[in-house]
């Protein structure tokens, strides 16, 4: 297991996750809540382009396509990639946040330790953790569901994001988890499991509807 094979994976389920959300989720809350997710990925982005000394030419949010427009980094390549992958942090700080100071700390989760694609699992303990705890009876994991809802547009890199970094990112590829920070692949199983809980919860929501319009074309016979 590397670095650069959980970015892309976390780039490609928060790319699937978007589509689903738009082709078939997007209503109400959930196409409001999207922007909320928007605004912590690109509000990652900014930040980290100021720590890194990359000048921001455009911040957009509100928009089909959000996006922070921004000049190189004054450090060469490793700034470009912290900048990409800015909103995996970002996003992963923003909802313990909201768990820890709005939710009282009512979801626990940890990453478990993965070191290898056989210990899936492991990795299956994350989303099952999260939906276990889920109570629709308790505004909390009603609050926490639809966060969930955009858990894509905030934690996936874009296509655009990679395309900033790929040198840096095929590079990861070569370099084993072990010689980084153990907490960075922490922080990137944990984005994988919760963007998992994410397709999850799309699915079963997608699946309801659909098999609610069957039963109303039968009855209506």
């Amino acid at each position: 297991m590397n670095l650069g094979a959980i970015i892309l994976l976390i780039a490609a389920s928060g790319y699937l996750s978007n589509f689903l959300n738009w082709r078939y989720v997007n209503v109400g809350a959930v196409r409001l809540l999207y922007y909320v997710g928007a605004f912590v990925h690109e509000t990652s982005h900014a930040a980290l382009c100021i720590l890194t000394g990359a000048r921001i030419e455009q911040f957009t949010v509100f928009s089909h396509q959000p996006q922070v427009a921004h000049q190189k980094s004054k450090i060469p390549l490793v700034g470009e990639l912290l900048i990409s992958a800015a909103p995996i942090v970002g996003g992963l700080l923003f909802l313990f946040l909201v768990n820890q100071y709005l939710l009282g700390g009512y979801f626990t989760a940890h990453a478990p330790a993965v070191s290898s694609w056989q210990d899936w699992a492991a990795f299956l303990a994350i989303p099952l953790g999260f939906l276990a705890q889920i109570d629709f009876l308790q505004w909390q994991s009603w609050v926490m569901i639809l966060l969930f809802f955009n858990v894509g547009a905030m934690l996936g890199p874009s296509p655009r994001d990679l395309k900033n970094v790929w040198p840096a990112l095929i590079l990861l590829f070569f370099v084993p988890s072990a010689w980084v920070a153990p907490s960075l692949t922490a922080m990137g199983v944990m984005a994988l499991g919760l963007i998992a809980v994410n397709l999850i919860l799309q699915v079963a929501v997608i699946a309801v509807v659909r098999l609610g319009a069957i039963f109303g074309v039968l009855l209506r016979r």
